[in-house]
């Protein structure tokens, strides 16, 4: 082939697994609703300090990815589209940055897996299609660490400096733990290689501080100058602190949480990791490899002691893994494909496993939302779904391709199924009633709440502020089918499954 063509098809492929159906399915709740929700009142407050959640002060996250969205949603209107744009651009640099790393390091080959498998891997492929901070966290932090190598490995100064750009626009992005991933990693190759004074070069270069300080200061002044004790609380003590040492919310995990969640979140691409632990023993003699694997190990032994654990956070450390799955790809066997291709069979059956999951559960929300399942599946999710499958069987079963080979083809036919057909299914199932339950809100104009269901998204489609409260006599809610009061008058608007949007009536 062409190497201009093969070029090509090597970027077009993952841009189009990146963008397909970006836009169709429904904002999911919590977190995509809030991050919409509070960028919509960004714009309308035109406030571009401070982020609001149904008129409250919002100290989950710091700023950079509420002005990248609000800059998107400026210029293409607010939609899914505009609102998801920033996670897949950021997908696109992190892709970037493992491709020309491993160009650097190893060759051509090893650079076009490392970016197809950015691409395509379930996790990262999830979080690049999501309206929420994590893919531009991980932009970042790929960027620092694997500029902090160029350092470590090779002196070069220039990159230590970008180094601590990355880390700044980390820490306006999430927070702490985007200086604490990339200072672990490089701390922990300097110990290993017994040297003082590179890590002194590179903790206190002075340019590099002044860069980040000028960078990420000014916003973290401004809030503590605006909301002095409750930022300090919101933020610094709740939502990173206290995220280490206690669980919030419900999500909790054992010891081995992030051992299981790793590898389905590199899923098609984990049938590698066999190959890849194969090498262990010779990779910890390499110093390249060696630092990968601790940047790798800190994330996830560190998040293990987190009270607080949730899939994505172990995605700060899936880049080294996934530069290590390029290196070593090559030697897969075929045998490893039985797993993607058994991952390729779930989706057919995948309505009907949900309808059966939901019959069996003794949550009535989620007993009505589930039982739906078959029922919104387009009349092609049938046909596109088997049809994948069976093209996946002759994939895998191509002769003349290596197994590897076939590997990146069974993963970016999966990805471009999951964005055309499955994704936008399957939000129609979750979150399909609430977007039209906020469309008939903005429609009528009317004042709603939510009512014992945390739902932002209703604000988003409502083009309104829905505050959580019970609603007043005339006031719509939007609420849960198994949360509705029988003992106070009202007028069901609209129901679909277990979402219940209702007036509440005078008596």
């Amino acid at each position: 082939m062409n190497w201009n063509w093969r070029r090509l098809i090597l970027w077009l492929v993952p841009l189009a697994v990146w963008l397909t159906g970006l836009g169709s399915p429904p904002l999911f709740d919590v977190d995509e609703g809030a991050f919409a929700e509070a960028t919509r009142e960004m714009l309308v407050r035109s406030d571009w300090l401070s982020t609001w959640l149904l008129d409250a002060p919002r100290y989950d996250k710091p700023i950079l990815i509420y002005w990248l969205q609000a800059a998107s949603v400026a210029l293409l209107g607010l939609n899914e589209w505009a609102l998801r744009l920033p996670s897949a651009l950021a997908a696109l640099g992190w892709g970037w940055a493992a491709w020309r790393f491993a160009r650097e390091q190893w060759d051509e080959a090893s650079a076009e897996r490392a970016l197809w498998i950015v691409a395509t891997a379930l996790g990262p492929w999830i979080i690049a299609r999501a309206a929420t901070a994590d893919a531009l966290l991980n932009l970042w932090l790929a960027l620092a660490c694997l500029d902090l190598w160029r350092f470590l490995g090779h002196g070069d100064r220039r990159a230590l400096r970008r180094a601590y750009l990355w880390v700044a626009l980390g820490l306006l992005t999430k927070g702490p733990v985007a200086a604490l991933i990339p200072a672990a990693a490089g701390t922990l190759h300097c110990l290993l290689q017994r040297d003082a004074r590179t890590w002194r070069r590179a903790a206190l270069d002075p340019l590099g501080w002044l860069i980040l300080l000028a960078v990420a200061a000014p916003w973290y002044a401004a809030m503590l100058a605006t909301h002095g004790q409750a930022f300090i609380d919101g933020f610094i003590l709740r939502h990173n602190v206290q995220r280490f040492t206690a669980t919030l919310e419900g999500h909790g995990g054992g010891w081995l949480y992030y051992l299981v969640v790793l590898p389905l979140l590199l899923l098609p691409w984990s049938a590698a990791l066999p190959a890849v632990l194969a090498r262990l023993r010779a990779d910890v003699g390499e110093a390249l490899p060696r630092y990968l694997w601790l940047w790798c190990g800190f994330v996830v032994a560190f998040f293990s002691l987190s009270g607080t654990k949730l899939p994505h956070y172990v995605l700060y450390g899936a880049t080294p893994l996934m530069l290590l799955l390029a290196r070593r790809l090559p030697a897969l066997r075929a045998p490893a494909l039985v797993a993607p291709l058994a991952l390729l069979a779930l989706w057919p059956w995948l309505p009907a496993l949900l309808a059966e999951l939901g019959a069996r559960t003794s949550d009535a929300y989620y007993a009505a939302q589930l039982a739906l399942a078959p029922a919104l599946a387009p009349a092609h999710y049938a046909t596109a779904t088997w049809a994948a499958l069976g093209l996946g069987v002759a994939l895998a079963l191509a002769p003349r391709w290596p197994a590897w080979r076939r590997l990146q083809a069974l993963a970016a036919l999966q990805a471009l199924l999951l964005g055309a057909v499955v994704a936008p299914w399957f939000g129609d199932v979750l979150q399909g009633a609430v977007r039209e339950a906020g469309r008939r809100v903005q429609a009528a104009q009317a004042p709603a709440v939510l009512w014992r269901f945390d739902a932002p998204s209703l604000a988003v489609y409502a083009r309104a502020v829905t505050p959580r409260r019970a609603p007043q006599p005339g006031e719509w809610a939007l609420t849960r089918i198994d949360r509705v009061p029988t003992d106070v008058p009202h007028t069901v608007l609209y129901q679909r499954g277990g979402v219940v949007l209702l007036r509440r009536d005078p008596g």
